[in-house]
């Protein structure tokens, strides 16, 4: 992936009307904090990368939209293709799904399990403030990206079904970071982190595929009535919006599934290592990889990650009113589950507003219509307490046992809507 700051003309990457110059909007208080605090001084934005961003919209995934768009049903198949439940199948007299069964049989080279383990490990460490980030950080600040909060408009998920679609992304992030014994037997050994035949591997299949269903809907077909009219178009605008859940924008949701979520635990008080840090972008590394995504595009450090996402950011056409709805739809869920009179569900939203307005900022929540809580900064009396526990489970390993039943214990807690809808967590 260019890195260099190449001069580049500004066409290069003007070229889609989703994309404005990276000085139109640097007030944003999200990238004043990434360049201030997360950036090195003498950073400059790379024309080339920002090129290079311009031609992954126009980027799909080859192999897995060329079987979609013949409407094969590939998901089984290829799980037991890959996996060696059978030995051959019909489909693979066609290249692609050959391909997809090679890439989906082993791990890759440059994959790392141990590396993986210690970043899933730390990831699942606190489980609620793990659905605290992805609800309130990495999905919030997506909706402000029009180009992110499109495709889920034209097809009118999230807006109708916004607990199930939570819940599922929950899980598969919760997949993505699981390493438990493939089979059920007591004297299994553990897998590593992302195994062949794990749940992670089954459902980034499955992802995957959804994804190309999602891109042929959107390329090909009238969205519904149900999407119309929530402000769906008849047609997809590819010149303005490049390709959907193309790869530039996978590489914008691989961050915000795993580096918006590290920051904003270490934001919250947890003592996450560098070697964890590393850990935890390897492991989203090999997700995404099995999502389709070009792995040369994924930036290989911290550092790098930051600067691809300033850049990414610094160019989208913001567009509050195209996401509000998304973002209502996520915020209202306490009070849909609890009761509109509930006391308990209107706190928890005044909390997880806190949450996005402490992380993400004042002109986001602002953007989105959030509730504006006078107390919302409280959300940072959880740094002490986070900072405490880690440190004293660094030190003691009573204490570290204590913590990791009490971790599985909650996690079971937040597992509650799978535990009634998935087979997997039953």
């Amino acid at each position: 992936m260019p890195t260099a700051h190449t001069s580049v003309d500004a066409a290069c990457y003007l070229r889609h009307g989703r994309t404005t110059r990276p000085d139109d909007h640097s007030d944003l208080q999200v990238l004043r904090r990434i360049k201030r605090f997360l950036l090195p001084k003498d950073f400059v934005v790379s024309p080339a990368l920002l090129s290079d961003m311009a031609a992954g919209y126009d980027i799909g995934d080859g192999l897995m939209d060329s079987l979609c768009m013949q409407r094969l049903p590939v998901i089984k198949p290829l799980q037991q293709m890959a996996a060696g439940d059978i030995d051959t199948h019909e489909y693979m007299a066609l290249p692609e799904f050959a391909a997809l069964t090679e890439q989906f049989s082993a791990h890759p080279e440059w994959f790392d399990p141990k590396l993986a383990e210690i970043g899933a490990t730390a990831y699942r460490r606190y489980p609620l403030m793990l659905i605290w980030l992805l609800r309130n950080v990495a999905l919030m600040a997506g909706y402000s990206i029009p180009a992110l909060s499109l495709p889920l408009i034209q097809t009118g998920a999230l807006v109708h079904d916004a607990l199930p679609r939570l819940m599922r992304t929950y899980a598969y992030i919760l997949a993505v970071s699981e390493y438990p014994a493939l089979k059920k037997q007591a004297d299994a050994p553990l897998s590593q982190v992302l195994a062949i035949g794990s749940e992670g591997w089954r459902q980034s299949i499955q992802v995957r595929y959804i994804h190309s269903v999602v891109r042929r809907q959107l390329l090909h077909e009238t969205p519904s009535a149900a999407a119309l009219a929530n402000g769906a178009t008849p047609t997809w605008n590819t010149d303005y919006w490049g390709i959907p859940i193309n790869q530039t924008d996978m590489v914008a949701t691989h961050l915000q599934f795993s580096l918006l979520i590290m920051r904003g635990l270490q934001l919250l008080g947890a003592r996450i290592s560098k070697e964890e840090a590393a850990g935890i972008l390897h492991l989203w590394s090999l997700a995404s990889y099995w999502l389709g995504v070009d792995i040369k595009r994924l930036p290989e450090d911290e550092t790098a990650c930051w600067e691809w996402l300033y850049s990414y950011l610094s160019i989208q056409q913001l567009d509050f009113k195209m996401g509000r709805p998304l973002a209502k739809a996520l915020h209202d869920l306490p009070s849909q589950i609890m009761g509109e009179d509930n006391r308990r569900g209107r706190f928890v939203e005044q909390v997880n507003a806190s949450v996005t307005r402490t992380l993400v900022g004042d002109d986001i929540g602002d953007g989105l219509d959030l509730p504006k809580p006078k107390l919302r900064f409280g959300v940072l009396s959880s740094v002490p307490i986070l900072f405490a526990l880690d440190t004293a489970r660094q030190r003691n390993d009573k204490v570290a046992d204590k913590l990791e039943r009490f971790r599985a214990k909650r996690q079971d807690n937040m597992n509650w809507w799978l535990k009634q809808n998935d087979k997997y967590y039953q």
